[in-house]
């Protein structure tokens, strides 16, 4: 299949960003560009929940912003998991606009669940599910706005929503 836009997976933590993006980069035969193992790689293998503790969010958001801008710059064009920060950043939302972005979405309780087995992950608030209702509802409308396609991932699988997206590009 020849498709010759970037993809951007992206959706708070948990959402299944990195799974889906693996799976699409295989089926259409791309680099992955991951935000949290390529930036841990790029600045001496700490997590972002490291990153967070030592420097502060703020510095961990300007670099998965720059990871995305980045990403979406390379050619032939590659698969994007990409941070739930980017939505945050004007200029990171415009970067999005020629790729196909793809939503992940689920309800706070799913994604909290989640993360639980996930300490790479920032916990910037003790109530997980709590930080992730706030998140949701601060960046919901900014995920909506850039999203091409979006999925409830609470009851959809990474294999349905990669064959999902894949199935679209026949369309598009």
């Amino acid at each position: 299949m020849e498709y010759d836009r970037p993809i951007v997976v992206t959706g708070l933590m948990g959402s299944g960003k990195s799974s889906v993006g693996r799976l699409l980069a295989e089926e259409l035969g791309r680099e992955l560009r991951d935000s949290d193992p390529d930036i841990a790689a790029r600045y001496g293998g700490a997590t972002a929940a490291e990153t967070v503790a030592s420097e502060g969010a703020g510095v961990l958001h300007a670099r998965e912003a720059s990871h995305l801008r980045e990403s979406l710059a390379e050619r032939p064009p590659v698969v994007v998991a990409a941070a739930a920060s980017v939505v945050d950043d004007p200029e990171s939302r415009a970067a999005m606009g020629p790729a196909l972005v793809v939503w992940l979405d689920a309800p706070p309780a799913v994604l909290a669940e989640r993360m639980r087995s996930g300490a790479h992950r920032p916990h910037f608030e003790p109530d997980l599910e709590a930080m992730l209702t706030k998140q949701r509802t601060r960046r919901g409308p900014l995920f909506a706005e850039v999203a091409d396609l979006t999925f409830d991932v609470s009851s959809t699988s990474p294999e349905e929503v990669a064959a999902a997206v894949l199935s679209s590009l026949d369309e598009r």
